[in-house]
């Protein structure tokens, strides 16, 4: 981050502030600015609206199925924005294939309405309400029992509660929620890439690829600069959020979690809550399936025109497609591995820390992960760049490609480990060490097996997100090291939108069944890793 910060402002190795605020002044810096603040605001906005219903209904109400609708319902922040974005483009466009089978697809010839400003603010507050749901459901369970049913017993009604009670105590988590989607939408490239570029609707994330991919490294001076204001932008939204939980334990104490009864309007907003699903979530993954199942575009899906040629194509047969499966399982692979080895002996190590270190230390693991990817990414061309003392020059190899996902997901494989470790009895070490085992021994026979299923869902966390992620390797990839979301994006730029279809089912596929495997180790996980249970 240095490094960026320094070749932002003094790129010749003097501090010229004068160039950097030229470079921020001009017009197409200015416009991409107020796009980006604008679909990110608005998106967050959105999201809340979104996200809070089903966060009160899942949290405090005997809804039924809600388990399963808060597993749907963070679907979406677990498959890549790009996917997201494909699948709205295949659900609404003149070429929509499950449209096109009702009679309902638009004209051809017909813009696709997702593509601009409002398409991106829209798969904003889908892509991030789970955000939304999560922080705010964390507030929800801390609300004690006891004072909803004070003012249940003295006549309020449930609506009056959740207004004048339940909501001004989770304050802070609606700001802390809100804060979160915007940053979120401050550092997304999948959904401006896909819905704003062929619109020329540019935000700062998309303003900085178009210049590296048409200019290269000559550039970096002006994207370092802009990265700097993305920055700037999602750190003021970071500290927001911290300040907002930072008043939570001062304003109650949990106790028994608070639940309002539904009655007869169990049935009616559990139908609510499957219909908002299925627009979100079912329907535009349908759109992505029947999209892939075609021959090409325009060609209506029945039993003639069924095809899996699509999958055969992207799988085995064409050799960039191919090559990036590899590359993305062996990269996220790698990573996921090399964390989960590291993460418990950092966990144990950041323990002897005082806890002023430890918040420090902490910082600094999460900053990558914090951070939006594309500003991760230039920091990573700015510092790998240049040859390095035993290692040479990483850009342009795959090696750089690691190292951004080692950083940028550090934070993410911490988490599972950092809470097991938190809750393991210290009095197993103590006994162990007044035995004569040393911290090495204590590790391997105690702390290890014990926050092993952690580190394994943590592995498993960063394999997912890793796997079709586009915002960091958009930047990074080089010929024979392309991943799943740069080689996505690239076949839909190209016009082959059923290979690319048929790339995000096989993603979400895998998504899918890792969640699967992540549900079933969920039971031997300290409560609150997996959000979902």
């Amino acid at each position: 981050m240095l490094r960026l910060l320094v070749t932002a402002i003094a790129p010749g190795g003097e501090i010229d502030l004068g160039a950097m605020a030229e470079r921020l002044s001009s017009a197409s810096v200015m416009r991409a600015t107020l796009n980006t603040l604008v679909t990110a605001f608005f998106g967050a906005l959105l999201a809340l609206l979104v996200g809070a219903p089903f966060a009160i209904g899942i949290a405090m109400t005997d809804l039924p199925g809600r388990k399963t609708l808060g597993f749907l319902l963070l679907l979406p922040l677990m498959i890549a924005p790009q996917v997201m974005a494909l699948s709205w483009l295949h659900l609404f466009g003149p070429s929509s294939t499950l449209l096109g089978a009702f009679g309902l697809a638009p004209p051809p010839g017909t813009t696709n309405p997702l593509l601009g400003r409002n398409g991106i603010i829209l798969l904003y507050a889908i892509q991030h309400a789970p955000i939304v749901f999560i922080t705010l459901r964390a507030g929800l369970t801390r609300v004690p029992r006891d004072l909803v049913e004070a003012a249940r017993s003295s006549g309020s009604s449930p609506l009056h509660v959740l207004m004048t009670i339940v909501l001004p105590m989770v304050r802070p988590h609606l700001v802390a929620a809100t804060a979160l989607a915007f940053v979120s939408g401050v550092g997304n490239f999948g959904i401006p890439a896909l819905l704003g570029m062929p619109v020329n609707y540019l935000t700062l994330t998309t303003l900085i690829y178009q210049r590296i991919a048409s200019f290269g490294p000559s550039v970096l001076p002006q994207v370092a600069a802009l990265s700097v204001l993305i920055a700037l932008l999602a750190l003021l939204g970071v500290l927001l959020q911290g300040l907002a939980l930072k008043k939570v334990s001062h304003r109650f104490t949990a106790g028994i979690p608070a639940r309002f009864t539904l009655g007869g309007y169990r049935l009616p907003l559990a139908i609510l809550g499957w219909v908002a699903i299925l627009f979100m979530l079912i329907l535009p993954v349908l759109a992505l399936v029947t999209t892939a199942l075609i021959p090409s575009f325009g060609v209506p899906l029945n039993w003639s025109t069924l095809t899996f040629a699509n999958f055969e194509e992207v799988l085995f047969r064409q050799a960039s497609t191919s090559r990036a499966f590899w590359n993305s399982a062996t990269l996220a692979g790698s990573a996921a591995l090399i964390l989960a080895i590291g993460s418990i002996p950092v966990a144990v190590g950041l323990e002897r820390f005082s806890r002023l270190s430890q918040r420090i230390l902490h910082g600094a693991i999460e900053l990558p992960y914090a951070l939006p990817g594309i500003v991760l990414a230039i920091a990573c061309i700015l510092l790998f760049l240049r040859p390095l003392p035993l290692i040479g020059s990483l850009y342009g190899t795959a090696w750089i490609i690691l190292a951004a996902y080692l950083m940028r997901f550090f934070a993410l494989a911490m988490k599972p480990v950092t809470t097991a470790i938190g809750q393991l009895s210290r009095d197993l070490n103590e006994a162990a060490a007044v035995s004569g085992a040393g911290p090495m021994r204590r590790l391997l026979t105690i702390t290890g097996p014990l926050t092993a299923p952690a580190a394994i869902a943590g592995a498993l966390l960063v394999f997912m997100s890793a796997f079709n992620e586009l915002t960091v390797s958009a930047l990074l990839w080089s010929s024979g090291h392309e991943t799943l979301g740069v080689v996505l994006f690239s076949l839909e730029e190209a016009g082959l939108g059923t290979h690319a279809a048929a790339i995000a089912v096989t993603t979400i596929v895998i998504v899918v069944a890792l969640l699967g495997v992540l549900d079933r180790l969920g039971r031997k996980l300290p409560p609150g890793v997996l959000p979902w249970r």
